[in-house]
């Protein structure tokens, strides 16, 4: 049910005063990347991600790593391949005033190497197929579309590639580490997990790189890889996807209802007076059970993931970021997350005096996900 305009103008006003305050879990992971790779898997992604400001400090990690101006410029362009031109030039364009305000603060910080002249008469279809060979672990050709083929052996894999200011390992690391942040990318993800391991990153080495993502970009781009790295190594992948850059905390656990609960599920309240307003997360497969409020409209606001919602005698409805439900008094019904996502929502209720909540039995049974 969607809701009227009082409880739109309700909404409205109840959210104001609340803060986005983004929550980052982080995996625990031993890590085997040095500080530099670290940086260059973060630079990277938040190339791929658009995330202007988070590159910004990246870059400045970076370069109070060690990095080289050479070394970031050659890994911002090459991504102009994989993320376009909008993405590499506004990269480049941060680089540079990241660099001028550190001469302005007295940081001079090295150029670096650039790359080698290429040999007079450098065969750059010849080398970059070679080299597309052994990344892909075959010979590969997309005759479905010719000039794309030729674009990817001669440029991208013989002219780019070829710039040997960054090896071939640091450039599948930077590749793997942008594709993390692409939705729906996620065969050219586990591609290029095969051809980092093909172009001399070592397995504890691709690994490492989620643990490096969840800390310093985000949970949804640390768990495409994971799941990538899985489905290339031939391991069982249960990890429910997570909420990308929850805009709520994810709170405690909500130990107060848990027996109301199956699984875990997480509460923080965003505002507290005459109608407190409550941000609930739901680790994946976790619902509340059937329950009924008396004396009082429930509203909920879809933040983050994919949830279910049902009235009982109703088909399940499915919810995503941006979806409104309003719970009609004395309506039973049931809401949590779906087998495979965490699901958040925001919740406050309109209660009568003497309102009250009647809790029922367990849920059983999964809709079939994309059912409404």
């Amino acid at each position: 049910m969607f809701m009227n305009i009082k409880c739109k103008t309700l909404i409205a006003a109840a959210l104001t005063a609340l803060a986005c305050i983004p929550a980052k879990a982080q995996k625990n992971m031993e890590n085997v990347l040095n500080e530099k790779q670290q940086h260059i898997v973060a630079i990277s992604c938040l190339e791929a991600k658009g995330d202007v400001k988070g590159l910004a400090a990246a870059i400045e990690g970076g370069l109070d790593a060690g990095l080289t101006v050479s070394q970031i410029k050659e890994a911002l362009s090459q991504l102009y391949a994989y993320t376009g031109f909008p993405r590499s030039l506004n990269a480049l364009g941060t680089l540079q005033g990241v660099l001028d305000g550190r001469k302005q603060r007295g940081l001079n910080d090295p150029e670096g190497r650039d790359a080698d002249p290429l040999p007079a008469g450098y065969d750059a279809l010849k080398q970059g197929t070679e080299v597309q060979t052994k990344l892909s672990g075959r010979p590969f050709d997309y005759d479905f579309a010719p000039a794309t083929d030729y674009y990817l052996k001669a440029h991208l894999f013989g002219d780019i590639f070829a710039r040997n200011n960054l090896t071939h390992a640091q450039r599948e690391l930077v590749t793997v580490s942008a594709l993390s942040a692409l939705e729906g990318c996620g065969s050219q993800l586990k591609s290029h997990v095969n051809g980092a391991r093909n172009m001399g990153l070592s397995d504890a080495e691709i690994r490492s790189i989620p643990a490096v993502l969840a800390a310093r970009v985000g949970d949804i781009e640390a768990w495409r890889l994971r799941k990538a790295i899985a489905e290339v190594y031939g391991e069982e992948f249960a990890e429910g996807r997570p909420v990308a850059d929850p805009m709520f905390p994810k709170g405690e656990p909500n130990t107060a209802y848990a027996k109301y609960f199956v699984g875990n599920s997480y509460l923080a309240p965003l505002s507290t007076g005459k109608i407190p307003v409550s941000n609930v997360t739901f680790e994946p497969g976790c619902r509340n059970n059937w329950h009924i409020h008396h004396g009082g409209i429930q509203v909920l606001i879809c933040v983050g993931g994919d949830g279910w919602y049902q009235e009982w005698g109703k088909p399940a409805r499915l919810l995503k970021p941006g979806d409104v439900v309003e719970i009609p008094e004395g309506v039973k019904h049931w809401h949590g997350a779906t087998s495979d996502s965490w699901f958040q929502h925001v919740t406050f209720t309109v209660a009568g005096e003497g309102a009250s909540n009647e809790w029922l039995e367990p849920v059983t049974g999964e809709p079939a996900r994309g059912e409404e």
